[in-house]
Protein backbone atom coordinates (compact mmCIF):
# COMPACT_ATOMS: atom_id res chain seq x y z
CA UNK A 1 0.00 0.00 0.00
CA UNK A 2 2.81 2.40 0.91
CA UNK A 3 4.56 1.48 -2.33
CA UNK A 4 1.44 2.33 -4.37
CA UNK A 5 1.08 5.60 -2.51
CA UNK A 6 4.74 6.45 -3.22
CA UNK A 7 4.39 5.83 -6.96
CA UNK A 8 1.10 7.76 -7.03
CA UNK A 9 2.85 10.70 -5.36
CA UNK A 10 5.72 10.59 -7.87
CA UNK A 11 3.26 10.45 -10.79
CA UNK A 12 1.35 13.41 -9.37
CA UNK A 13 4.53 15.46 -8.97
CA UNK A 14 5.67 14.67 -12.50
CA UNK A 15 2.27 15.58 -13.92
CA UNK A 16 2.26 18.79 -11.91
CA UNK A 17 5.76 19.68 -13.09
CA UNK A 18 4.85 18.96 -16.70
CA UNK A 19 1.74 21.13 -16.42
CA UNK A 20 3.79 23.95 -14.89
CA UNK A 21 6.32 23.78 -17.71
CA UNK A 22 3.52 23.88 -20.30
CA UNK A 23 1.88 26.81 -18.57
CA UNK A 24 5.21 28.60 -18.26
CA UNK A 25 6.08 28.32 -21.95
CA UNK A 26 6.08 31.50 -23.95
CA UNK A 27 3.39 31.67 -26.60
CA UNK A 28 3.06 33.45 -29.94
CA UNK A 29 0.05 34.12 -32.15
CA UNK A 30 0.52 33.97 -35.93
CA UNK A 31 -2.19 36.11 -37.52
CA UNK A 32 -2.86 35.70 -41.25
CA UNK A 33 -6.04 37.60 -42.15
CA UNK A 34 -6.17 38.83 -45.76
CA UNK A 35 -9.03 40.87 -47.17
CA UNK A 36 -9.61 42.28 -50.64
CA UNK A 37 -10.68 45.70 -51.81
CA UNK A 38 -11.45 47.12 -55.24
CA UNK A 39 -7.96 48.62 -55.42
CA UNK A 40 -6.00 45.91 -53.59
CA UNK A 41 -7.17 42.36 -54.18
CA UNK A 42 -4.01 40.24 -54.22
CA UNK A 43 -4.05 37.24 -51.88
CA UNK A 44 -0.74 35.64 -50.89
CA UNK A 45 -0.51 31.85 -50.88
CA UNK A 46 2.39 31.81 -48.40
CA UNK A 47 0.56 32.13 -45.09
CA UNK A 48 0.11 28.41 -44.36
CA UNK A 49 3.77 27.81 -45.19
CA UNK A 50 4.76 30.53 -42.74
CA UNK A 51 2.52 29.08 -40.03
CA UNK A 52 3.97 25.60 -40.56
CA UNK A 53 7.51 26.97 -40.41
CA UNK A 54 6.85 28.91 -37.20
CA UNK A 55 5.17 25.89 -35.59
CA UNK A 56 8.35 23.93 -36.35
CA UNK A 57 10.46 26.72 -34.83
CA UNK A 58 8.33 26.67 -31.72
CA UNK A 59 8.58 22.91 -31.33
CA UNK A 60 12.36 23.08 -31.64
CA UNK A 61 12.88 26.17 -29.49
CA UNK A 62 10.39 25.78 -26.67
CA UNK A 63 7.64 28.27 -27.44
CA UNK A 64 3.98 27.51 -28.18
CA UNK A 65 2.36 28.65 -31.43
CA UNK A 66 -1.28 29.45 -32.15
CA UNK A 67 -2.56 30.59 -35.55
CA UNK A 68 -5.68 32.56 -36.46
CA UNK A 69 -7.23 34.61 -39.24
CA UNK A 70 -10.31 35.63 -37.26
CA UNK A 71 -10.03 39.17 -35.84
CA UNK A 72 -12.18 38.25 -32.83
CA UNK A 73 -8.96 36.95 -31.22
CA UNK A 74 -8.12 40.61 -30.54
CA UNK A 75 -9.50 41.12 -27.06
CA UNK A 76 -7.54 42.36 -24.08
CA UNK A 77 -8.13 39.12 -22.20
CA UNK A 78 -7.01 36.88 -25.07
CA UNK A 79 -3.92 38.91 -25.98
CA UNK A 80 -2.64 38.53 -22.42
CA UNK A 81 -1.90 34.90 -23.35
CA UNK A 82 0.74 35.93 -25.90
CA UNK A 83 4.29 37.16 -25.61
CA UNK A 84 4.55 37.99 -29.32
CA UNK A 85 2.06 38.71 -32.10
CA UNK A 86 3.22 37.72 -35.60
CA UNK A 87 1.42 39.25 -38.56
CA UNK A 88 2.32 37.04 -41.52
CA UNK A 89 1.40 38.54 -44.91
CA UNK A 90 -1.75 40.07 -43.50
CA UNK A 91 -3.42 42.32 -46.05
CA UNK A 92 -5.74 45.33 -45.90
CA UNK A 93 -8.02 45.49 -42.85
CA UNK A 94 -6.69 43.32 -40.04
CA UNK A 95 -9.48 44.34 -37.67
CA UNK A 96 -13.24 44.69 -37.89
CA UNK A 97 -13.97 46.92 -34.91
CA UNK A 98 -12.43 49.78 -32.98
CA UNK A 99 -12.44 47.55 -29.89
CA UNK A 100 -10.11 45.12 -31.69
CA UNK A 101 -7.81 47.98 -32.66
CA UNK A 102 -7.82 49.23 -29.07
CA UNK A 103 -6.88 45.75 -27.80
CA UNK A 104 -3.98 45.63 -30.26
CA UNK A 105 -2.83 49.14 -29.38
CA UNK A 106 -2.98 48.42 -25.66
CA UNK A 107 -1.00 45.21 -26.17
CA UNK A 108 1.77 47.07 -28.00
CA UNK A 109 1.85 49.96 -25.54
CA UNK A 110 2.16 47.53 -22.66
CA UNK A 111 5.34 46.10 -24.21
CA UNK A 112 4.06 43.06 -26.09
CA UNK A 113 6.42 41.80 -28.80
CA UNK A 114 5.48 42.23 -32.45
CA UNK A 115 6.79 40.60 -35.63
CA UNK A 116 5.69 41.51 -39.16
CA UNK A 117 6.46 39.30 -42.15
CA UNK A 118 6.40 40.25 -45.82
CA UNK A 119 2.99 41.75 -46.71
CA UNK A 120 2.18 42.75 -43.12
CA UNK A 121 3.01 46.34 -44.12
CA UNK A 122 0.06 46.25 -46.55
CA UNK A 123 -2.15 46.04 -43.45
CA UNK A 124 -4.11 48.89 -41.83
CA UNK A 125 -2.39 51.51 -43.99
CA UNK A 126 -4.94 54.13 -42.99
CA UNK A 127 -4.28 53.69 -39.26
CA UNK A 128 -1.25 55.80 -38.23
CA UNK A 129 -0.66 53.80 -35.03
CA UNK A 130 -0.25 50.53 -36.92
CA UNK A 131 1.95 52.13 -39.60
CA UNK A 132 4.20 53.61 -36.90
CA UNK A 133 4.28 50.33 -34.98
CA UNK A 134 5.32 48.13 -37.88
CA UNK A 135 7.63 50.81 -39.26
CA UNK A 136 6.07 51.91 -42.54
CA UNK A 137 3.40 51.25 -45.12
CA UNK A 138 3.87 49.40 -48.39
CA UNK A 139 3.60 51.48 -51.56
CA UNK A 140 4.90 49.21 -54.34
CA UNK A 141 7.44 46.65 -55.50
CA UNK A 142 9.15 45.94 -58.81
CA UNK A 143 8.51 42.56 -60.44
CA UNK A 144 9.63 39.44 -58.57
CA UNK A 145 13.33 39.05 -59.30
CA UNK A 146 16.70 38.06 -57.93
CA UNK A 147 18.64 40.82 -56.22
CA UNK A 148 21.42 41.18 -53.66
CA UNK A 149 20.46 41.60 -50.02
CA UNK A 150 23.08 43.20 -47.80
CA UNK A 151 23.36 42.85 -44.03
CA UNK A 152 23.93 46.23 -42.37
CA UNK A 153 23.76 44.98 -38.77
CA UNK A 154 25.14 41.50 -38.18
CA UNK A 155 24.84 41.74 -34.40
CA UNK A 156 21.11 41.05 -34.36
CA UNK A 157 19.90 37.46 -33.80
CA UNK A 158 17.96 37.58 -37.09
CA UNK A 159 21.07 38.38 -39.14
CA UNK A 160 23.88 36.79 -37.15
CA UNK A 161 23.86 33.58 -39.20
CA UNK A 162 23.47 35.31 -42.57
CA UNK A 163 26.31 35.98 -45.00
CA UNK A 164 27.34 39.63 -45.34
CA UNK A 165 25.43 39.71 -48.64
CA UNK A 166 23.46 37.11 -50.56
CA UNK A 167 21.38 36.77 -53.72
CA UNK A 168 17.68 36.31 -53.05
CA UNK A 169 14.58 36.06 -55.23
CA UNK A 170 11.68 38.04 -53.84
CA UNK A 171 9.58 41.17 -54.12
CA UNK A 172 11.67 44.17 -53.08
CA UNK A 173 9.22 46.22 -51.04
CA UNK A 174 9.24 50.01 -51.04
CA UNK A 175 7.59 51.69 -48.04
CA UNK A 176 6.34 55.15 -47.24
CA UNK A 177 5.88 56.85 -43.85
CA UNK A 178 8.97 55.12 -42.46
CA UNK A 179 9.23 55.32 -38.69
CA UNK A 180 12.29 57.54 -38.00
CA UNK A 181 13.23 55.25 -35.12
CA UNK A 182 13.52 52.08 -37.20
CA UNK A 183 16.93 50.42 -37.16
CA UNK A 184 17.78 48.75 -40.52
CA UNK A 185 19.09 45.18 -40.55
CA UNK A 186 18.87 44.23 -44.24
CA UNK A 187 18.90 46.51 -47.28
CA UNK A 188 19.01 46.37 -51.08
CA UNK A 189 20.59 48.71 -53.62
CA UNK A 190 17.78 50.22 -55.75
CA UNK A 191 20.23 50.88 -58.59
CA UNK A 192 20.68 47.12 -59.03
CA UNK A 193 16.96 46.39 -59.40
CA UNK A 194 15.17 45.91 -62.69
CA UNK A 195 12.75 48.70 -61.87
CA UNK A 196 11.07 50.87 -64.52
CA UNK A 197 9.90 53.23 -61.75
CA UNK A 198 13.31 53.68 -60.16
CA UNK A 199 13.52 56.87 -58.12
CA UNK A 200 9.76 57.29 -57.81
CA UNK A 201 9.75 56.93 -54.03
CA UNK A 202 12.95 58.51 -52.66
CA UNK A 203 11.40 58.70 -49.17
CA UNK A 204 11.50 54.89 -49.11
CA UNK A 205 15.30 54.91 -48.93
CA UNK A 206 17.65 55.13 -45.96
CA UNK A 207 21.17 56.24 -46.86
CA UNK A 208 20.34 55.47 -50.48
CA UNK A 209 19.28 51.88 -49.80
CA UNK A 210 15.93 50.09 -49.58
CA UNK A 211 15.37 48.86 -46.01
CA UNK A 212 14.08 45.28 -46.07
CA UNK A 213 14.28 44.25 -42.41
CA UNK A 214 14.43 46.35 -39.28
CA UNK A 215 13.74 46.66 -35.58
CA UNK A 216 12.05 49.35 -33.50
CA UNK A 217 12.77 49.55 -29.78
CA UNK A 218 11.66 53.06 -28.80
CA UNK A 219 9.13 53.31 -26.01
CA UNK A 220 10.08 49.91 -24.69
CA UNK A 221 8.84 48.17 -27.85
CA UNK A 222 10.30 45.03 -29.41
CA UNK A 223 9.24 45.20 -33.06
CA UNK A 224 10.87 43.14 -35.81
CA UNK A 225 9.87 43.29 -39.48
CA UNK A 226 11.18 41.52 -42.55
CA UNK A 227 9.90 42.08 -46.09
CA UNK A 228 11.38 38.79 -47.31
CA UNK A 229 9.16 35.78 -47.89
CA UNK A 230 6.84 36.26 -50.88
CA UNK A 231 7.30 32.71 -52.19
CA UNK A 232 5.76 29.97 -50.06
CA UNK A 233 8.74 27.73 -50.80
CA UNK A 234 11.04 30.24 -49.10
CA UNK A 235 9.79 29.31 -45.63
CA UNK A 236 11.52 25.93 -45.88
CA UNK A 237 14.78 27.63 -46.87
CA UNK A 238 17.15 27.58 -43.86
CA UNK A 239 18.31 31.11 -44.68
CA UNK A 240 14.85 32.67 -44.34
CA UNK A 241 13.80 30.31 -41.53
CA UNK A 242 16.87 31.23 -39.50
CA UNK A 243 16.29 34.93 -40.17
CA UNK A 244 12.67 34.74 -38.99
CA UNK A 245 13.53 32.55 -35.99
CA UNK A 246 16.12 35.06 -34.83
CA UNK A 247 13.56 37.85 -35.09
CA UNK A 248 10.93 35.89 -33.16
CA UNK A 249 13.34 34.87 -30.40
CA UNK A 250 14.51 38.46 -30.10
CA UNK A 251 10.90 39.69 -29.85
CA UNK A 252 10.33 37.05 -27.16
CA UNK A 253 13.35 38.34 -25.27
CA UNK A 254 15.09 34.96 -25.63
CA UNK A 255 17.89 36.12 -27.93
CA UNK A 256 20.11 39.11 -27.33
CA UNK A 257 21.99 41.35 -29.69
CA UNK A 258 25.73 40.82 -29.70
CA UNK A 259 28.80 42.21 -31.38
CA UNK A 260 28.99 42.41 -35.14
CA UNK A 261 31.27 40.07 -37.05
Amino acid sequence: MKRCTFFLLIATLLASNSAAQTTGRKRVLVYTRQTVTASSSYIHDNTQSSVDAIRKMGAENGFAVDAAEDPTVFTAANLKRYNVLIFSSTHNEAFQTDAQREAFQDYIQRGGGFVGLHAATTTERQWPFFVSTIGGKFVRHPALQKFVVRVVDSSHPSTRSLPASFEWEDECYFHDSLNPDLHPLLVADPAQLNDPERGKFPNSLIDGAVPLAWTITTGGRRVFYSALGHKKEAYSNPLLAGHILGGVLWALGDAKEGSSR
